[in-house]
């Protein structure tokens, strides 16, 4: 770790003189550390998120939940930092390229010239629902992905999960509003690969366990740290019945991740849906 990377126990102290502060805790926690930030800063500061789901029940993305909980008193404004970057080669300083989205591109602007330098390569972007919709349901589709490889699917059948799956995260973002070209960019399609390919990713291991026999519990007992996607799915579902999208793939593991379907019946299910003509079927809601 870099020796100016000073580590302190209490919030207080950490956040202390802070001009930028950034929100690198699981989606469950957001909430709840927003609320004793409040406590602590006495002026505004540029909030930054790293986080990576949508909070069930409410259907609320992120920044949205740290806009209802943070005072305006203490908020100069939220940027979210997203895109493919596993953490275990950023640290390596291996060549990484993300997006920094924000409703004020100016804001959106200095975190890009914060963070960027010869290999964390940093570009804006004024979308700042896609990036969070695209990161947080990558998820979905790299615990699908992992189930498959559990089952010995083999590659075929993750192109096609990787392919469709972006097709999904698309339809639902763009009847929320975000614009579908952020779904092509980096915290779509680009963290959408690196979810679904990696060994790095969470969630993929989580999913290869499910498709290997073992049961939610299970997994998450073997895991030992958050798999964000679980949490994900579920708010997915509930969003695509309020917003009457199709998402068959996410059905199809809430299915497994909630009803107790097996995980070979819901490819099945999948495989066996009425027949589509694919580019229609992108944005439309058939």
């Amino acid at each position: 770790l870099p020796p100016a990377l000073k580590a302190e126990s209490g919030l207080p102290e950490a956040v202390a003189g802070s001009e930028i502060i950034v929100v690198a805790v699981p989606t469950a926690g957001i909430r709840e550390v927003c609320r004793e930030l409040n406590g602590i800063l006495d002026r505004p500061v540029l909030f930054v998120h790293v986080s990576k789901g949508i909070e069930p029940d409410s259907l609320k993305r992120i920044s949205e939940m740290m806009e209802e909980e943070l005072d305006e008193s203490v908020r100069e404004g939220i940027v979210v930092l997203s895109g493919p970057s596993h953490a275990e080669e950023v640290i390596l300083r291996h060549p990484t390229t993300v997006t920094a989205a924000a409703r004020n591109p100016d804001q959106a602007a200095r975190i890009q010239d914060l963070f960027m330098n010869s290999v964390f390569r940093v570009y804006t972007n004024d979308d700042i629902i896609g990036v969070e919709i695209g990161g947080a349901l990558k998820n979905i589709i790299a615990l699908a992905a992992g189930v498959s490889d559990g089952l010995g699917y083999g590659d075929n059948a993750k192109a096609a999960l990787i392919t469709r799956g972006l097709a999904e995260i698309t339809r639902l973002g763009v009847a929320m509003g975000a614009n579908p070209m952020t779904f092509s960019g980096l915290s779509g399609l680009g963290d959408l690969i690196v979810t679904c390919t990696s060994v790095h990713s969470r969630n993929w291991r989580a999913g290869n366990m499910l498709g290997q026999g073992l049961d939610l519990e299970e997994v998450l007992g073997r895991m030992g740290m958050v798999v964000e996607g679980v949490r994900t799915t579920k708010a997915a579902h509930q969003l695509a019945d309020r917003c009457a999208v199709p998402m068959p793939i996410t059905q199809a593991l809430y299915s497994v991740l909630f009803e107790g379907a097996e995980p070979r019946a819901a490819v099945d299910s999948l495989m066996s849906r009425l027949k589509k003509h694919e580019i229609e079927d992108l944005f439309g809601m058939s």
